[in-house]
């Protein structure tokens, strides 16, 4: 067998394994339906923690504070800002009673680390249904935490939600974030559909109190900076408990980074937190992503070898199909239907960025989370 032929085995292996995920990607979620649950208005905390954030609480508290719903706080935690962030805290505390302000001063133990300011804003909190998001994110609709709390129900304590991120016309780097954004939002919720859930964003997430108690807060993982998030849920969600929530009055939406360099900070820091998901997580996770790197790979070189390169090129267009498919009904539903004409260029810059964000990572781990 000539090493041409190993590599054309290897790249049929691979492309089998890329359409086997985004097949099963496609009927867990892709083409589910988006559903509204009972209104139930139970009293919601919603915990915002912002450091340096004067500007963003300016600008997106009035979307929350306007939320067509009868029973809910704002905790609001200043991460020891060095801006005017409590002073604008304060100025809506005044005038809205139903907001909460934990003022987090500095210490050296937990400098840095956005776990031990969100453990305080949800100690100070009264409500059992915790709601959380960040102060760069402002709710699409004025029924968010109606569609939110729609999903508790006895046996569903954690609902996870859809944060995107503002359009902005003409820029590459906004839709390559927002690629990647529906990429893992489809991820993460097919996961969730097949019993499996392993991560949430905290931009638009919510569970019960009794979950963060019952499981002794994030004191696993305190020491790092990030996963307050994604390794919370990967640690308390279940097959049972986990509800999805993607209907488009439930969206919030952030604004994204304005260049390259900040962009991979805030990834690296997102990565750092992968390996130390459950081992059944990090293998479906890593398998899915080597895959897309070998197919990408083993598809230059064969199509520069001109190896068998029509068979190559017909499982090229089937990957393709299957991939824009599954992803195109799930941009569809997150409101990103743009993006899926550029899907294959965005997906072959990403796959470059993430490879050089998991070799930048086992050089130097991201410090803090600001």
């Amino acid at each position: 067998m000539t090493f041409s032929s190993l590599l054309f085995i290897i790249f049929i292996a691979v492309v089998g394994i890329q359409i086997a995920y985004y097949l099963a990607f496609l009927f867990s979620f892709s083409i589910k339906r988006s559903t509204f649950g009972s209104n139930k208005q139970i009293p919601l905390s919603v915990i915002i923690c912002a450091k340096n954030e004067a500007q963003n609480l300016t600008d997106n508290l009035p979307a929350i504070l306007n939320q067509d719903y009868k029973n809910f706080e704002i905790v609001l935690v200043n991460d020891s800002s060095s801006d005017k962030t409590l002073k604008v805290m304060r100025s809506f505390e005044k005038k809205h009673q139903n907001i909460k302000i934990v003022d987090v001063q500095s210490v050296e133990a937990f400098w840095g680390n956005k776990k031990y300011a969100l453990t305080l804003g949800i100690k100070a909190s009264k409500n059992e249904f915790l709601v959380f998001t960040d102060a760069d994110c402002v709710p699409n609709s004025k029924h968010w935490l109606t569609q939110i709390s729609s999903k508790f129900s006895n046996k569903k304590s954690i609902v996870l939600g859809f944060g995107g991120y503002a359009k902005k016309r003409f820029s590459f780097l906004n839709k390559l974030i927002r690629f990647e954004t529906v990429l893992t939002a489809l991820q993460y919720f097919s996961y969730a559909n097949m019993g499996m859930p392993y991560m949430g964003v905290g931009r638009n997430m919510a569970y019960r109190k009794e979950l963060f108690y019952n499981n002794s807060g994030f004191n696993s993982h305190t020491q790092l900076k990030s996963g307050d998030d994604d390794l919370f849920i990967n640690e308390v969600a279940t097959k049972t408990n986990v509800s999805i929530c993607y209907t488009e009055e439930s969206f919030t939406v952030s604004k994204p980074k304005t260049s390259f360099k900040n962009w991979i900070l805030q990834k690296r820091r997102h990565v750092s937190t992968a390996i130390y998901y459950k081992p059944k997580h990090k293998f479906l996770l890593g398998l899915f992503y080597i895959s897309q790197l070998l197919f990408w790979a083993l598809a230059v070189v064969l199509f520069i070898t001109f190896f068998k390169w029509q068979w190559v090129l017909a499982f090229v267009i089937l990957r393709f199909l299957t991939q824009l498919l599954s992803l195109g009904l799930t941009a569809k539903k997150l409101k990103e239907f743009d993006l899926i004409l550029l899907a294959p260029i965005l997906e072959f810059f990403l796959i470059l960025t993430q490879l050089s964000i998991f070799s930048a990572n086992l050089i130097s781990k991201p410090k803090h989370w600001k």
